[in-house]
């Protein structure tokens, strides 16, 4: 047996599966067994046909797509020229991430454990599908789950015999250790590498954008604040269409730092370089430069204002030596307890730097090497860009609702980065934001006849806006928006600049004021009333069909009502109706982007 026996491989896009993964191998070490924790887009995929026994864990992102670190492993995988028993050594378990509300429900997953299957691997288990809407959240899934992968795997690869398990309440060793430099110290700081002009900006060397332009879209009195918000992208050599998403990585606020260095008695301008322990084979991140300092880390690496999950517990309940916080981070970390943990941590929104001052005695005991392992790295947030090249050269818009809302706690929970947007003020040169763009999932087409319609409610309309300024740009003027807001004096995002597109005649606009009236009027209702039109350009002039937006009820609600368009102008029945949307959506005629 070697001395790593289980690979875990996880395909992550919001950093869940990841969280997960590392879970496993946290339970992995605690049973003994060697095992190492990859992205699969790090692995080298051709060194499976060698490996004994290995876990995929994956999400499921857009309309069924594999997330961004696991699209190169796929490509691979789906060779038409792999043989067929290549795999054939191989014990695998395939457990996947998703949302059962959605159409492509552990898509990913599925796929890869019946492709696995083709290729001759041996599954232990069948494929676990966690579902968000469960009643107790993915772990409802994932706890029987993994105590039936574990019987099986112990039983095939038992760990050495004179070594028993690790208990769960001590602590494992961390995966790096900090080596603080003292004052006198020649602190050669290494800045993270941006990319410059010649470069294509990605996630590892993105690009510094000045902000341009921060403005509110929506009335001074109105609940909602939305920016748009404008970047200068000169000298990036970034080339994006309509439909494209532009990434970046907020910060955490200058507050929150400060009290998270006041908790953990750390002083923010102290340097230190990080070392993986002998447990650990993944490098030092590549975005902590080295030497490092305690404000870079807290404020720009450490996600201490999200939600913690169920692993921050665990990790966490081994820190404790006072028996009420003991006992309440035990009862949190437990299967049991994940009722009473949604209660207090996921209902209310509380913060992992909450969670910390909420629990002082454990948080005073807490080991600065753990600090990698208790809190993930800030995730990247996409935002469809909402201008078109054409009409904005070297520059990138987007439009941001700022998240701010109550809940029992005395604090407004607030957006890590629409919050930490909403703050940057464009009016020195020093006020940049490292951004990339990549691939969005609506492609727009390429012909000069085919008319586009366009249903995107409140900042869903982000994309379409610049699909319009792109089109009109072409001379395409067949452009059809179907926009929804709560109020036309409160939240009409963009109405000049849809007012004299009409006036020249390059765009149809339907609008729906949800609460200008007694009965509230959404998309979906501006759809069914322009059946004949609708009619006209689906059958006759071959239309392209798009929704942008909120996943919750409108999607669905939009695409009731096209069926029924279709239904009453075509009199065909609802199977008719629904087959015909199924081949516009085979064709790339219907396309949607949806958001939660």
């Amino acid at each position: 047996m070697s001395s790593h026996t289980l690979l875990l491989l996880y395909g992550s896009q919001t950093g869940t599966a990841q969280d997960t993964a590392e879970r496993i191998g946290r339970q992995a070490q605690r049973r003994r067994i060697g095992v190492r924790v990859q992205a699969l887009d790090t692995y080298n995929v051709a060194n499976l046909i060698s490996e004994a026994l290995v876990v995929f864990v994956c999400s499921t992102t857009g309309q069924g797509d594999p997330p961004d670190n696991m699209k190169n492993f796929w490509r691979f995988l789906f060779r038409k020229s792999l043989p067929s028993g290549s795999l054939r050594r191989l014990d695998y378990a395939v457990l996947g991430l998703g949302d059962s509300s959605y159409p492509k429900y552990n898509f990913v997953a599925k796929k890869l454990h019946k492709r696995l299957l083709q290729l001759g691997a041996n599954a232990l288990l069948p494929v676990g599908l966690a579902d968000d809407q469960h009643d107790l959240g993915p772990d409802g899934v994932i706890d029987p789950w993994l105590n039936l992968f574990w019987q099986k795997a112990l039983a095939l690869y038992p760990p050495p015999a004179d070594l028993s398990p690790i208990r769960d309440e001590d602590p494992l060793p961390p995966r790096y250790v900090f080596h603080f430099l003292d004052d006198a110290t020649e602190k050669l700081v290494v800045k993270p590498v941006l990319a410059d002009g010649q470069v294509l900006p990605s996630s590892s060397q993105p690009f510094p954008a000045r902000v341009v332009s921060n403005q509110r879209v929506t009335a001074p009195g109105h609940f909602q604040d939305v920016r748009l918000i404008e970047f200068d992208i000169t000298g990036s050599n970034i080339q994006y269409s309509a439909g494209d998403v532009v990434m970046l990585r907020p910060c955490n606020s200058t507050e929150d730092v400060e009290q998270f260095c006041q908790l953990l008695k750390l002083n923010p301008d102290h340097y230190f370089v990080l070392k993986s322990t002998d447990n650990n084979t993944a490098p030092v991140p590549a975005r902590l430069p080295q030497p490092c300092s305690v404000r870079f880390l807290v404020q720009e690496f450490l996600d201490i204002a999200a939600v913690p999950r169920r692993s921050f517990f665990e990790l966490l309940a081994t820190f404790a030596t006072n028996d009420l916080e003991r006992e309440k981070l035990a009862e949190f970390s437990s299967a049991q307890g994940q009722d009473e943990l949604h209660s207090y941590c996921n209902r209310l929104r509380r913060t992992a730097l909450e969670v910390l001052a909420d629990f002082p005695h454990t948080t005073a005991e807490l080991n600065v090497n753990y600090l990698l392992d208790l809190f993930p790295e800030i995730q990247p947030r996409s935002f469809s860009i909402a201008s078109s090249l054409q009409a904005h050269p070297n520059r990138i818009q987007i439009l941001v609702a700022v998240v701010k809302y109550k809940t029992r706690l005395h604090k407004p929970r607030k957006g890590l980065c629409s919050s930490w947007l909403a703050s940057l003020t464009p009016s020195h040169d020093d006020v940049c934001v490292p951004l990339w763009v990549k691939k969005g999932g609506l492609k727009f087409p390429q012909d000069h006849e085919s008319p586009v319609i366009m249903v995107g409610p409140g900042t869903g309309v982000a994309p379409f806006r610049a699909a319009i300024q792109e089109r009109i740009a072409d001379g395409k003027t067949e452009n059809v928006l179907f926009f929804g807001c709560r109020s036309e004096s409160k939240d009409f995002y963009c109405r000049d600049e849809w007012e004299q597109k009409i006036q020249a005649g390059h765009m149809t606009l339907f609008t729906a004021f949800s609460r200008d009236q007694e009965d509230k009027v959404y998309v979906q209702h501006r759809v069914k009333e322009q059946a004949k039109l609708l009619w006209d350009l689906i059958v006759n002039k071959n239309a392209f069909f798009y929704i942008a937006g909120n996943a919750k009820q409108m999607p669905t609600a939009v695409c009731d009502a096209l069926k029924e368009v279709l239904q009453e102008e075509g009199g065909v029945t609802e199977s008719q109706a629904q087959e015909m949307l199924d081949t516009m959506e085979k064709s790339g005629r219907f396309q949607s982007e949806t958001w939660s």
